[in-house]
């Protein structure tokens, strides 16, 4: 069984039969009428998972959806943007659990089968007239057209320039089937998570158990490889909704096989998640240049992963990239402090496979066309440590004025 796909992008959210959406512009937010909670619904029963941030200053959306996901019956998700619930005491728990109380009585299902998330300005209370009414509203609203999954995108959005969706078809067991995303993020954004929101519906049915199993397998390829600026947040949450309206069901990972369906599935979620990686580094907070550092030769992919890192996360690095200055001594010191054994001897750095660094001296490149590959938005590092067979792959991007700019007028 050959494994196809067709990417769809509009509508991504409720591109899976059986699910619809809702929006409302309820003023949580500053800014008049900008779309600020929204409810993600199956009309199914349906399974679930979801991942959440490993701060251990959490949010009380994140308390409460990880025990309600230990269910394994998401129906439903509320969202709302605008202010985060995070850091507001007992009065937030309170909070996120009206939320989940208001949507159940709207939607008329059981409220564990509902996951809050929140985004926005830590410390602040929610303006619960406001949200309730807002969830009257979204619910009143909920719809399966394209209008509506694009709103639901824009509806999570904080300090994003724009929604980040999509949508695959499928081909299991000759039937079609479709996975649709939606994500935002574009500043405080580390691995393992990021000051992040993902939300993912699929038709196919499976057990919780094995949707847990391929969610973790596919953020752990995507959404804990990037890092904007190394700042892990209090409420990132990744949350997947199955509900098996195409009528594929997948029961067991024993035959997890070239072209079974199970692998077919788990290739079409790898791939929605990683686009949406993507693009919130793409989108991160005053970006001019997506980075991709490959890490090649390392004893252990631990070791590349930490040198990697070390390397996105290097503000001269960022700033260099930024400047459009392929500076590889900030690179190569940058892998030299992360804290992993290495031979300079070794060690290659190539810049958009242009070699500029190799047996601890600078080679010998045309520099012309070392300065004309640095004005590319995308930039790639390729550092080979000559060690070992394990590599390892963290997408960033640079650090420019607006940046700083951005966060140092984002009013708490």
């Amino acid at each position: 069984m050959s494994y196809t796909r067709e990417v769809m992008n509009t509508g991504c959210i409720v591109a899976p039969k059986g699910f619809s959406a809702g929006t409302v512009a309820c003023g949580i937010k500053t800014v008049k009428d900008n779309l600020d909670l929204g409810i993600i619904f199956s009309e199914y029963p349906s399974t679930g998972a979801a991942l959440f941030t490993t701060n251990q200053i959490y949010a009380a959306p994140v308390k409460l959806s990880r025990k309600a996901v230990q269910k394994g019956r998401t129906r439903a998700i509320v969202i709302n943007s605008g202010n985060a619930n995070a850091c507001t005491g007992e009065q937030g728990d309170k909070d996120a659990e009206e939320m989940v109380r208001l949507t159940a009585e709207c939607l008329k299902i059981s409220e564990d089968e509902i996951l809050v998330a929140s985004t926005g300005i830590i410390g602040r209370p929610l303006p619960m007239d406001k949200v309730r009414a807002g969830i009257q509203a979204a619910t009143a609203s909920l719809g399966n057209t394209p209008s509506h999954g694009n709103a639901m995108a824009r509806a999570i959005m904080t300090t994003d320039t724009r929604q980040k969706d999509i949508a695959v078809r499928l081909k299991i067991q000759n039937k079609d089937v479709i996975l649709g995303g939606i994500t935002k993020g574009a500043g405080m954004i580390a691995p393992n998570l990021a000051t992040m929101l993902c939300f993912i519906t699929t038709d196919v049915s499976l057990p919780a158990s094995l949707l847990d199993e391929c969610l973790r397998k596919s953020v752990e390829s995507s959404f804990n490889r990037i890092t904007i600026d190394g700042h892990t947040s209090t409420n990132d949450t990744v949350a997947i909704i199955a509900n098996g309206a195409s009528g594929v069901h997948i029961s067991s990972s024993k035959e997890n096989t070239g072209g079974s369906p199970l692998q077919i599935f788990q290739q079409g979620l790898d791939y929605v998640a990683s686009y949406l990686a993507k693009a919130i580094v793409k989108d991160g907070e005053g970006a001019t240049k997506f980075i991709q550092i490959d890490v090649i030769g390392a004893r252990s992919r631990g070791e590349a992963a930490r040198i990697a890192r070390s390397i996105a996360d290097s503000p001269l690095v960022k700033t260099a990239i930024n400047g459009e200055d392929p500076n590889w001594g900030r690179i190569v010191s940058a892998a030299g402090y992360a804290g992993v054994e290495l031979d300079e001897s070794k060690t290659t750095l190539y810049i958009n496979d242009i070699l500029i660094f190799a047996k601890g001296m600078p080679a010998q490149c045309d520099l012309t066309t070392l300065s004309i590959s640095m004005k590319s938005t995308d930039i790639q590092i390729r550092l080979e440590l000559g060690l070992g067979n394990y590599s390892d792959t963290v997408w960033t991007c640079d650090l420019s004025h607006e940046y700083v700019t951005i966060n140092a007028e984002y009013h708490t």
